[in-house]
């Protein structure tokens, strides 16, 4: 089952809309960005905002989801 949600809640008599909540890949992406930061921020220290925006964040996240991949593969869940 690709992109379960994580948080799902669903439709009560009082609220009628129901929510999916974020991907469970999106949740395992997020949780390995918390981790990866530290790293990124020691590699990255002496960079300025630019090599930041241009280097540093897109170089995270794309990390960020390779790790969540992997985790979905691990629960035997693949893209």
């Amino acid at each position: 089952m690709n992109d379960i949600p994580a948080f799902p809640r669903p439709s009560s008599g009082v609220d009628q809309y129901a929510q999916t909540g974020m991907t469970l890949r999106d949740y395992f992406a997020a949780k390995a960005m918390q981790s990866l930061t530290t790293q990124y921020r020691a590699m990255f220290m002496d960079n300025t905002l630019e090599d930041w925006e241009e280097e540093a964040v897109p170089a995270l996240a794309v990390e960020a989801y390779l790790w969540a991949d992997e985790m979905m593969k691990a629960r035997g869940e693949t893209k």
